[in-house]
């Protein structure tokens, strides 16, 4: 039951990010700061892709992925096809890892310990899910309040 929630969640914010992208109408305000805004659009997009490929797809998933998180926030102009391609290879990486997950696997520790404690294969996945949503939310008000300037 969880498997298909977390699915359901994670392709649900993904596509949700690709229409974010997709509905600034310059594609260089993406990568845009401005004064309190440190992170543009596109470094966030990047830092999800990262993220969700590192802890789904590398750990859970074995995919073989590696991480460059310095890079998900110094890279800049990544056109924004590339970025939409990369999420939706995203979305087919946390489909087929999830899919391999039983009970006992999410109630298993997460083999990395990413905070201070160890915590269930389940509290982190859920944690990434609210994640996402949380950065999906700064691209969202990042696009309206800097798209027309």
């Amino acid at each position: 039951m969880i498997t298909q929630t977390l699915i359901s969640l994670f392709e649900r914010d993904l596509t949700k990010l690709k229409e974010e992208l997709l509905a600034y109408q310059n594609e260089e305000t993406i990568w845009k700061t401005e004064a309190q805004i440190p992170n543009s659009a596109g470094n966030l997009t990047l830092h999800l892709i990262g993220n969700l490929n590192a802890f789904i797809g590398a750990e859970i998933g074995k995919t073989g992925y590696v991480r460059n998180r310095p890079l998900e926030f110094s890279d800049k102009d990544v056109p924004r096809q590339k970025m939409i391609a990369a999420l939706d290879s995203t979305i087919e990486v946390i489909k087929n890892a999830l899919s391999t997950l039983t009970e006992e696997d999410y109630a298993a520790e997460y083999p990395l310990v990413v905070f201070k404690e160890k915590m269930s294969t389940e509290y982190f996945l859920i944690h990434l899910a609210v994640h996402l949503g949380y950065h999906l939310g700064q691209i969202n008000y990042h696009r309206r309040l800097l798209d027309h300037i």
